[in-house]
C-alpha cells in the first residue's frame, strides 16, 4: 500500500492536563481545522524520529519522552492516511508556530470531533480516556463492595465498568434494593471522584432498577450482549467486550467509543478459554478504528507492553479491584 501516506502524530500533554493543538492553514489538507501537531515520516525515518523533527520545525520544541498511543488509519474522498500517534509527556521549550499557524492549549475534557479532520476522533477519544478501566468483581456484602471501590478511586482510577452478574443474584426484592443501593453507591462515589462509570448491560436487575436518578458515562456490553445488538445506545458512552476480529468488526459498526479485547493472557477466572498473547492482540488491534483495553491475566505492570502492542491500556477485575 505505497499510496497510504505515513503521519507521525503528536498529543503532547503539560502539567495543567492540556494538550498542544495547531490549526491547519486554509490552502491545506483539510484546511481551517485545528490538528494534533506532527507530519510525513519520510522514508529512512523512525516513527520517532519524523516527529521529533516534525515537532522541532513545527513548534520549536524538543521531545524528551513519548510512548505509544493509538495508530489509526483513515481513508479520505482523496487521500489514505496512516497515523502512528505518540503521547508526549516531557518535552523542553515554549510552542511557538514557527511556520505561521495558530497554536494553543487545550483543556482535554474540551477536545471536540467536531473542530478536527474526521481521522482525529479516534486520537481525542484515547486522549481522554486513562490507560486502566476497573470492572468490578465479587464482593462478600455491600460493604464490602463499598470498601473495594473506595481503595479503587484513592488510587486514581478514572474509568469503572460496574458488573454484578457473578454474584449469584437472583430476583428477590431483598436483592433488587442491594442492586439499587449498590448502583446508587457506585454513582455518587464516581461522581465525587470525577471518574467516569459504565454499566454492564448484562448486569442482573439493571433492567428492573431506577435508572433515573442515577448519573453514569454509558453502557458496557459483553460479547454476548454485543451479537444482539443492532444499534447503541445513543446520548452516552457505549464500549464492548470482543475476543475475535468479527466482534471488534461489529463493535466499530455500532461505532463504540472503545472496546475490550480478551483473554491477552491465561486468567484463573477462566481457565479454559486460550489466551491469544500480545503478538495476537496487536495484530487485531493493528487497524483499529476505536481505543482497545487488553484483558485478561494483566496488570498495572503490564502497562508498558499493552502500549507497545498497540493498546490504550490495560482493563483489568482481580488486579485492580483486590488490591
Amino acid at each position: 500500500m505505497s499510496d497510504i501516506v505515513h503521519i507521525a502524530v503528536a498529543v503532547i500533554v503539560n502539567k495543567n492536563n492540556e494538550v498542544c493543538v495547531s490549526l491547519r492553514h486554509k490552502n491545506a489538507h483539510q484546511g481551517g481545522l485545528w490538528e494534533f501537531p506532527g507530519g510525513k515520516v519520510e522514508q529512512g525515518e523512525t516513527i520517532k524520529q519524523a516527529l521529533s523533527r516534525e515537532i522541532r520545525e513545527e513548534l520549536n520544541l524538543e521531545i524528551k519522552q513519548s510512548r505509544p498511543l493509538i495508530t489509526i488509519n483513515h481513508n479520505y474522498h482523496d487521500k489514505a492516511v496512516c497515523l502512528h500517534v505518540l503521547k508526549v509527556t516531557s518535552y523542553q521549550g515554549e510552542a511557538t508556530g514557527i511556520e505561521g499557524q495558530r497554536v494553543k492549549w487545550l483543556p482535554i475534557s474540551q477536545l471536540s470531533a467536531d473542530d478536527f479532520p474526521a481521522a482525529n476522533l479516534a486520537i481525542i477519544k484515547a486522549v481522554q480516556l486513562p490507560d486502566k478501566y476497573l470492572i468490578t468483581g465479587k464482593f462478600t456484602d455491600s460493604e464490602n463492595f463499598v470498601n473495594k471501590l473506595k481503595n479503587a478511586l484513592n488510587s486514581g482510577i478514572k474509568l469503572i465498568q460496574l458488573r454484578l452478574k457473578d454474584n449469584g443474584m437472583q430476583n428477590s426484592r431483598e436483592e433488587l434494593s442491594q442492586t439499587q443501593f449498590l448502583l446508587e453507591q457506585t454513582a455518587k462515589l464516581c461522581k465525587q471522584a470525577e471518574v467516569d462509570l459504565m454499566l454492564n448491560l448484562s448486569a442482573v436487575h439493571l433492567h428492573r432498577v431506577d435508572l433515573s436518578k442515577i448519573e453514569f458515562s454509558g453502557f458496557h456490553a459483553d460479547s454476548r450482549v454485543l451479537n444482539t445488538l443492532s444499534q447503541r445506545p445513543e446520548g452516552v458512552l457505549f464500549s464492548a467486550s470482543c475476543h475475535n476480529m468479527e466482534e471488534l468488526l461489529l463493535a466499530y459498526k455500532l461505532k463504540a467509543d472503545f472496546v475490550v479485547l480478551s483473554p491477552v493472557q491465561k486468567t484463573a477466572s477462566h481457565p479454559d478459554m486460550q489466551a491469544m498473547g500480545w503478538q495476537q492482540f496487536s495484530n487485531l488491534v493493528e487497524n483499529s478504528l476505536v481505543p482497545v483495553y487488553a484483558l485478561g491475566g494483566v496488570s498495572e505492570n503490564d502497562l508498558e507492553t499493552a502500549w507497545q502492542h498497540g493498546a490504550q491500556g490495560i482493563a483489568a477485575i482481580s488486579a485492580l479491584w483486590d488490591e
